[in-house]
């Protein structure tokens, strides 16, 4: 079943990061010591803004949510090349696969929100402080969150239907390491204009572009308002509570135009492998510790926590 001509399957056989097989045990510890790093990194974070009084702010409470999709994220994908090593089978259903798919992207679809909502919670911080505890309440915070969390997996939804509808292949071998849709495409029989036409119109216009213009335009007022702060103190102070977001946000974006908007995305499989890898596995780990690294609250509240700890023991 591995060559066909126009032919239904009902599963694929994933080749994982690389098909060598002195490789294979290297890549499962170096995949599973990223995973474990991330879940411990991410949980911290998300520990301490439960647990510590002071970091129950509106950007905290977004900055669980993206520990929880960064958690999410690297599980969906990280899990397939451990468990594929542990049972050795490298199978996995058509259904599955598409399952999988679908909750990648819109647990990326989400990131892109949450970390939109961040800048609009900073744009209020620095433009308008006044007014921040009214504007950014607990009610508000919540109902962002959530708006972020159901319209992400809304927006996705047609694109899981379409390929859904993609049942002829030329082989079953999957050439990446977990479900996403450019090696699919890549094998289909299938007419797939239409799913490039709502890739370019729904994904790259409304999923990508329009999270990427409101964080601009916020940041735009944001730097607006810090350059009108007369003390370079006060400037230095106000820039700093942006700056892990805002490394953030670059991170993420440079990285998602790398892999998916270049024009050469659909067509290096191998070199996407890597890219992949990157976003899913370390990108995930580096951005707590972006936030524990450049947070002066993050860092006192782990401070005090192992504080705590110490004197408790």
């Amino acid at each position: 079943m591995e060559e066909m001509n126009q032919t239904m399957v009902t599963y694929f056989i994933m080749k994982g990061i690389s098909d060598v097989p002195q490789l294979q045990a290297p890549i499962f510890i170096l995949v599973l010591v990223l995973y474990l790093m991330t879940l411990g990194s991410n949980m911290t974070i998300l520990y301490l803004v439960c647990r510590d009084p002071h970091l129950h702010t509106p950007m905290y409470f977004f900055l669980g949510n993206l520990s929880i999709l960064d958690m999410s994220h690297t599980t969906v994908t990280s899990h397939r090349v451990l468990v594929n090593f542990i049972s050795g089978h490298n199978s996995i259903s058509y259904v599955s696969y598409l399952l999988q798919f679908y909750i990648f992207v819109s647990l990326a679809a989400n990131q892109l929100l949450i970390l939109t909502a961040m800048s609009y919670d900073r744009y209020v911080a620095i433009c308008n402080p006044l007014c921040y505890h009214m504007t950014m309440s607990r009610t508000v915070c919540v109902l962002l969150a959530i708006f972020c969390w159901v319209i992400s997996f809304l927006e996705t939804l047609p694109y899981v239907v379409l390929v859904a509808q993609y049942t002829c292949y030329r082989s079953n071998i999957i050439n990446h390491f977990f479900c996403d849709v450019m090696p699919l495409l890549k094998l289909t029989c299938s007419d797939t204009t239409v799913f490039y036409i709502l890739v370019f119109s729904e994904g790259v216009f409304i999923m990508v572009l329009t999270p990427f213009m409101l964080t601009f335009i916020s940041y735009v007022f944001i730097i607006t308002a810090i350059l009108r702060i007369r003390s370079s103190s006060g400037r230095r102070k106000a820039f700093y509570t942006c700056s892990s977001h805002l490394t953030v946000v670059i991170l993420l974006y440079v990285s998602i135009t790398w892999q998916y908007i270049r024009p050469s995305a659909k067509d290096n499989l191998d070199e996407n492998k890597m890219l992949s890898l990157f976003n899913t596995a370390i990108v995930p780990l580096l951005n707590p510790l972006i936030y524990s690294l450049k947070n002066k609250d993050v860092k006192s509240a782990l401070r005090r926590k192992l504080i705590t700890s110490k004197t408790l023991l």
